[in-house]
């Protein structure tokens, strides 16, 4: 009895432990399935994640984010502002298949030297003259003794500043991009690395490629193209290195010059066989106008001056003092009033000492040429008088078209016709070979049905305060007729535009009349006096 007690008890034991037996059991079997289920899972699922890229497909795909990192980053901050001599200029590294050195001056153009063979450029764009170390500099010759030393200094710390900023820039724009594509710190470093090794390279290239002989041969654009005497006698140099630090010295100086005038355009050879005819019109108060003018009658050689009229912009007694500067001009001014000018402003303008005024067709002789035009009929800023519009102008222009055929039958024709408004001039047609006007803002160039050739002038003050007014401001617009001497007969004319307020560029371009141009058939000459 008492052995089959015991018996029931220890079988009581086994079974008390045999649930949580039974329960590790099934845990651990169910745990196993479930792993097996994952791994079957994970496998299914590798073919569809593709094979691992190939190597170098992960070296081109590293190269791309370094080279475009290093890109970015040399076009956001891999630029320092240095002074440079006179000038405020802003230096920067470039990629480039060729490698040299830009250097832009507006508004003159650019420059360009072959200076080293390296996948960078040096870009360096002069932003701006300092106007007091400038003067210093055009009004104290002896200073320019001194300047190649400064120059070469400038030069040399903004050059040192740009590889440090430059080095800085690669790094942080390769590793940027790194990161954002890999993102993976390891991979992200890697890419930085990487283009400061590819920076340093190309430094190395170009230090062992400098070649200072590029300043014997430089490559000229825009206005420049026309000026490359701004260099200097560049054939005499001897091709050392400190020659071309010399001449670099000189480069400045010069283009130091010709920001000193508000514009200094390249020079032609004067022609003994021409007379030159400098257009302008519409001034409106612009006081740089003046400076513009005197530089081009350097320049060009200007024989007269002729203003088609709205040179003031109220015509009030209180302007009269902006039309001083033409007694200091170095050619006579032929003026004609416009519809901003008012008869106090003509009364005041025949006073001075190298004007010619004129009006109701009575002719003027001026540096060979023989003049006539007319006033603008309308004074628009006078509120007081109601405008008569086209028709004022028409009658205005049948009555110098009388006087110009009066001249003619008198046998002393007139050579061209002056006046403001378009709609009168035309009225012109047939009496004469050539007729000036302006008041549109824009140039154009038209020959009329009865031979008369028709020069519609731009805004020489860029329109004046109205420059303002639109979204795009008006260029400063002049032109340069030049007119055979023995015939009186327009031969080429030359069109200039300047940037006007805001703008910074300025183009030259030469045009021939159809007659001129090379190849052209006989035609019907303009008009011209009766048999």
């Amino acid at each position: 009895m008492g052995r089959d007690v015991t018996v029931v008890l220890r079988h009581l034991r086994s079974l008390r432990g045999a649930p949580s037996a039974l329960l590790d059991r099934a845990r651990t079997r169910w745990h196993g399935h479930r792993s097996a289920r994952e791994t079957a899972r994970q496998r299914r699922a590798l073919p569809e994640l593709g094979k691992a890229p190939h190597p170098f497909a992960r070296s081109l795909g590293l190269i791309t984010v370094v080279v475009l990192g290093a890109w970015l980053g040399l076009l956001v901050v891999g630029s320092v502002r240095t002074s440079v001599g006179p000038m405020d200029t802003r230096m920067a590294l470039r990629p480039s298949l060729t490698g040299g050195t830009k250097i832009d001056v507006s508004p003159l153009g650019a420059l360009e030297l072959r200076s080293h063979t390296a996948p960078i450029r040096l870009d360096v764009d002069v932003d701006r003259l300092d106007p007091v170390r400038s003067e210093a500099l055009v009004n104290h010759p002896e200073r320019i003794n001194g300047l190649q030393e400064e120059v070469a200094s400038d030069v040399a710390g903004g050059t040192l500043n740009l590889a440090v900023r430059s080095c800085a820039a690669v790094v942080a724009g390769a590793t940027a991009l790194g990161l954002a594509v890999y993102r993976r710190p390891r991979r992200a470093l890697a890419a930085g690395g990487l283009a400061l090794t590819l920076l340093a390279a190309s430094g190395v290239a170009a230090f062992a490629t400098w070649n200072p002989r590029s300043v014997l041969e430089p490559k000229f654009s825009g206005l420049l193209s026309s000026a490359p005497s701004v260099v200097g006698n560049a054939r005499n140099i001897v091709s050392e290195f400190d020659v071309y630090q010399r001449e670099l010295a000189r480069l400045v100086t010069n283009v130091t010059k010709l920001y000193d005038v508000t514009s200094t355009l390249p020079a032609y050879e004067p022609d003994p066989s021409t007379i030159r005819l400098l257009h302008v019109s519409d001034i409106h108060l612009n006081p740089a106008s003046w400076k513009i003018v005197n530089s081009l009658v350097e320049q060009y050689d200007i024989d007269v001056i002729v203003d088609s009229g709205d040179t003031m912009d109220h015509g009030t007694s209180a302007e009269n003092g902006f039309l001083d500067p033409i007694e200091d001009l170095d050619a006579p001014y032929v003026w004609v009033r416009g519809n901003h000018d008012s008869t106090t402003t003509q009364r005041y303008l025949k006073k001075l000492k190298n004007a010619h005024v004129l009006d109701d067709g009575k002719p003027v002789d001026v540096a060979g040429l023989r003049f006539a035009g007319i006033g603008d009929p309308q004074f628009t800023p006078d509120r007081s008088t109601k405008a008569e519009g086209d028709p004022a102008e028409e009658v205005a222009g049948i009555t110098l078209a009388s006087s110009l055929r009066a001249q003619a039958a008198a046998r002393t024709p007139v050579d061209v016709a002056v006046a403001h408004n378009p709609v009168a001039a035309r009225e012109t047609d047939g009496t004469v070979p050539l007729v000036l006007a302006g008041h549109l803002h824009h140039q154009e160039m038209e020959v009329m049905d009865k031979g008369t050739r028709l020069r519609i002038e731009g805004s020489t003050g860029g329109s004046g305060l109205r420059a303002v007014e639109g979204e795009h401001p008006d260029p400063v617009e002049t032109s340069v007729l030049y007119l055979d001497r023995a015939t009186k007969r327009l031969q080429a004319w030359d069109e200039i535009k300047l940037g006007g307020l805001g703008l910074t560029k300025a183009e030259v371009s030469r045009h021939l009349p159809k007659e001129n141009q090379p190849g052209a058939k006989p035609s019907t000459p303009p008009p011209g006096p009766p048999p």
